[in-house]
């Protein structure tokens, strides 16, 4: 009877035990892997004219000084709400459009070609790697941090993606924000701040007039 009783006991412990680890994995996969197949779909969200009354992006290009041939990648690059805006500031310089969605990529890559942006060039980045065709002056990612897995290893990478004096500019949805990801899956500026600091990273500039949004500015360290 009590060996009986010792083994439903732990059974019902390791019933639970698997129960929650399944709970927490979902609920992992949700915050941090969404989907974003069906690029027409999400055209009217990322392109929305009303995101422009926020998200300010002439203000976010003019806060990085670019040159007019500067090189840029912005990571996360969606239908291109950045990219062609980069497109047009930076006349002379190429940009790269780097998404892991091959709906969004294809997408983008029509957009340019529609839209006679002969320096946009969309990219199909792996998960671990933008893979880059060359080293650039920029790289920008907007509201797309949250979603990198591995993060350590995947800012390391990018050292060699920058050309010296290089720049990484993040973005992304402050905790207090009506809008953007589940709160467990957002990052404070701090906690941005000492993770791109173990990766070889120096805050360089931080910006505070996106309403919804913190903007941080990094150098590598390394050039």
């Amino acid at each position: 009877m009590i060996r009986t009783t010792l083994f439903l006991n732990f059974f019902v412990t390791l019933l639970y035990v698997l129960l929650w680890a399944s709970t927490i994995s979902a609920q992992t996969h949700h915050t941090h892997q969404h989907s974003f197949e069906g690029a027409e779909q999400w055209v009217k969200e990322f392109d929305d004219p009303n995101r422009d009354s926020w998200q300010k992006p002439h203000e976010v290009i003019q806060a990085l000084a670019l040159q007019p041939d500067a090189v840029i990648a912005d990571i996360g690059s969606g239908t291109g709400y950045f990219s062609v805006r980069f497109s047009h500031m930076v006349p002379k310089g190429r940009i790269y459009g780097v998404d892991i969605e091959p709906d969004m990529v294809k997408y983008l890559a029509n957009r340019a070609q529609r839209d006679g942006l002969n320096n946009v060039i969309s990219v199909q980045a792996a998960p671990d790697d933008p893979r880059l065709p060359e080293k650039v002056d920029l790289i920008i990612m907007v509201d797309t941090f949250h979603h990198i897995e591995g993060r350590d290893r995947y800012f390391r990478k990018l050292h060699d993606y920058l050309k010296p004096g290089g720049r990484v500019a993040i973005i992304d949805f402050r905790m207090d924000s009506p809008d953007g990801p589940p709160k467990s899956a957002r990052s404070t500026p701090e906690a941005i701040k000492a993770e791109l600091t173990a990766s070889g990273y120096v805050l360089v500039q931080m910006h505070d007039f996106l309403p919804k949004q913190y903007f941080l500015v990094f150098q590598s360290s390394k050039n």
